[in-house]
């Protein structure tokens, strides 16, 4: 009950800024923030700051997304208080490192909630992103960076997802494939979320659309190289399938490419974002590989400006520009929701969160307005070509 309250007096808040006319109207130019020079700032904005914290996970866990996410992070906010901060406020980025450990993420959730944070982005798992929750408590809006799974989004908690979540990925993916005209596929899957949920919505969808999956196979994330047993029976099957859908690591899926090569099975690969997120475009064996992810860095974008921007900036180049980019996603929510409100307050930016449209990020635009908390936002599938991103196709 304490909860309905709260989200009712959120909601009546942000109306009678709007009302009254107290917002601070606009919307963000994240492109004019992109372009801005380091080397020549405006006057060190100087009103009260627009506080956002990142419990970030730097664990091996976690730290393929969070470590370019927070490094994207500190060089964009160095931007948007170069050009002058947001209508006079700068912005405050305060980075909590939770180790891939519940109970740090715990600690370091209240110690943001603690020192006012008006948001705080979330790390990529779930196992962390629950423990946050149970600290932010509905009460100061949790925006996760890179996470794609669909049961941390909840709008009325206050709790979102910046990237795409795994149904709209699948999805894609599925809309790929018979987009190619594949009509036949197989999907490896172990059971629960990501791996195993991933090759449910695909085989919904893509069966939907008149493909027929006519086998998935179990196999362990992390742990299987040998894939021998599953192999066999496709090789004794009357024909090979057109496609092999998984959420499998990269090194996995190499291996199964190569044991399925070496028996003969000729088959497309279509992979998640885990693909890249796990080192892709650095594991032999993945050439002519599709994947799905987060963004395209084409001339001109705001992906390679940012990345681009980046490495002038630093003197290297930004690890992975995609999950870069989904944090420069994420804290242009938020200083898009402060626009729209005129306030700090993270229960009146919380409401406003929720009824975002075409907020222009880094890897695209996001829409909150009509979901749960998973923003509407492309979603980009790659082919490896040359050991290099190419641009198969964008699902929006």
């Amino acid at each position: 009950m304490m909860k309905l309250v709260i989200r009712m007096i959120a909601y009546a808040t942000t109306a009678t800024l709007l009302m009254f006319g107290t917002t601070h109207a606009g919307s963000f130019d994240i492109d004019a923030t992109l372009a801005t020079n380091l080397n020549a700032c405006k006057a060190a904005p100087n009103g009260a700051p627009l506080k956002i914290g990142f419990a970030a996970d730097f664990s091996d866990l976690g730290g393929f997304a969070d470590k370019p996410a927070s490094e994207a992070a500190i060089y964009f906010v160095e931007l948007v208080n170069c050009a002058g901060g947001i209508n006079g406020s700068p912005i405050e980025f305060v980075v909590k490192n939770i180790e891939g450990d519940p109970e740090v993420t715990q600690r370091a959730g209240q110690e943001l909630v603690s020192a006012g944070m008006s948001a705080i982005l979330g790390p990529p798992f779930p196992d962390f992103g629950e423990p946050l929750l149970q600290v932010t408590a509905g009460k100061v809006p949790t925006l996760f960076v890179a996470s794609t799974e669909p049961t941390l989004a909840d709008a009325s908690a206050m709790s979102f997802l910046v990237a795409f979540d795994d149904t709209a990925q699948a999805t894609a993916a599925a809309k790929f494939a018979l987009d190619q005209g594949w009509k036949t596929a197989v999907t490896f899957s172990s059971p629960g979320p990501y791996f195993g949920y991933n090759p449910v919505i695909f085989t919904k969808v893509f069966e939907a659309g008149g493909g027929n999956v006519t086998a998935d196979y179990n196999f362990v994330p992390i742990e299987d190289m040998d894939f021998s047993a599953q192999v066999n029976k496709m090789a004794s099957a009357s024909s090979a399938p057109d496609v092999v859908y998984s959420a499998m690591l990269s090194f996995q899926s190499a291996n199964l490419r190569g044991q399925l090569d070496g028996a003969g099975v000729e088959t497309n690969h279509l992979m998640t974002d885990a693909f890249e997120a796990t080192g892709g475009y650095f594991t032999e064996g993945v050439e002519g590989f599709y994947h799905t992810t987060h963004s395209f860095p084409a001339e001109g974008s705001r992906i390679k400006a940012l990345a681009d921007g980046y490495a002038a900036a630093r003197g290297a180049p930004l690890e992975n520009a995609s999950f870069g980019g989904l944090a420069v996603d994420a804290i242009a929510v938020v200083i898009q929701a402060y626009l729209t409100t005129g306030s700090m307050d993270p229960a009146v930016l919380g409401a406003a969160i929720a009824g975002l449209d075409g907020v222009a990020g880094a890897t695209g635009t996001l829409s909150y307005s009509g979901t749960n908390g998973s923003p509407s936002k492309p979603v980009y599938v790659h082919r490896v070509v040359n050991g290099a991103p190419t641009l198969a196709a964008t699902y929006d």
